[in-house]
């Protein structure tokens, strides 16, 4: 129950910034109309104030021009109440994701995207980690089941999910496979997996027959199929082999925004306003 687990980490978040003294701000750049990132947004504002975050939503056409956006982001990066921010992907076609990622400041870029912040998760020097796959983490952990010596796949290899997520199961010492929409057979691998985490994008791509029993399966995709929120995971059908597995809505969503909210406090604790 991703909800129940989010909670706990919102409690600890709020204790946390009541000692503050300050009150800890995030700002998130939303360039044109998606609906789905129009969603995405309202639940970080309304997460964000619920805790006590001063939050601030920048709105931009979806004709705008990568220098707008860049200047927006020059701006924040020098605003002192902003501590950490996000622009909220996908972007429209005339615009460049990875120089706008760039542009933003490694200690501010809540998201955990930037390639200084994804170079140091890497080589295992973790700043600021994306908040989707601490998310993941956070997940698997919440089980009680040891990360360490087991058997991980990750079905899905995007920056913001797939290599991520497999690069901080290496460092809970996983064996680690990734696949992708080039693997063949992908149920040969799919079912060694101790810990399976799904994030491909298609709808109820794994059945219960590519499911090893009593497997940890953590669903990220999230489809909208005749107007229904479905996952990657035909959860009906392989919650009968799983031994724990995530619900799609109310499993990895309100993790990411919990994640995000903490990472905003690793962004003040890297600026140098946070002692513990």
């Amino acid at each position: 129950d991703g909800k129940k687990v989010a909670e706990a980490v919102k409690k600890d978040l709020k204790k946390r910034i009541s000692k503050l003294g300050f009150k800890p701000g995030l700002a998130v750049v939303l360039v044109g109309d998606n609906p789905a990132s129009e969603l995405y947004v309202k639940l970080k504002e309304k997460t964000s104030k619920e805790l006590g975050f001063h939050f601030e939503l920048h709105r931009l056409d979806k004709d705008t021009d990568e220098l707008a956006l860049l200047n927006l982001i020059d701006k924040l990066n020098q605003d002192k109440k902003i501590h950490g921010m996000l622009v909220q992907l996908p972007l429209p076609k005339q615009i460049d994701e990875k120089l706008i990622i760039d542009a933003i400041r490694p200690d501010k870029d809540a998201d955990g995207l930037s390639p200084m912040n994804m170079g140091n998760l890497l080589s295992g020097n973790n700043k600021v980690i994306p908040a989707t796959p601490k998310g993941v983490i956070k997940l698997i952990e919440s089980t009680g089941i040891k990360i360490e010596g087991k058997r991980a796949v990750v079905v899905g290899r995007s920056n913001i999910v797939g290599k991520p997520v497999s690069v901080l199961l290496q460092q809970k010492n996983a064996t680690v496979t990734m696949c992708h929409s080039k693997t063949e057979p992908l149920e040969e691998h799919t079912k060694q997996a101790d810990i399976l985490v799904v994030a491909a994008g298609k709808p109820r791509l794994i059945t219960a027959d590519m499911v090893k029993k009593g497997a940890v399966v953590i669903d990220v995709g999230i489809n909208k199929v005749m107007g229904k929120s479905i996952g990657d995971v035909d959860f009906d059908d392989v919650k009968k082999v799983a031994g724990y597995i995530t619900p799609v809505p109310g499993g990895v969503g309100p993790m990411t925004i919990a994640m995000l909210l903490e990472n905003v406090l690793q962004c003040i604790w890297l600026q140098g306003k946070l002692k513990t």
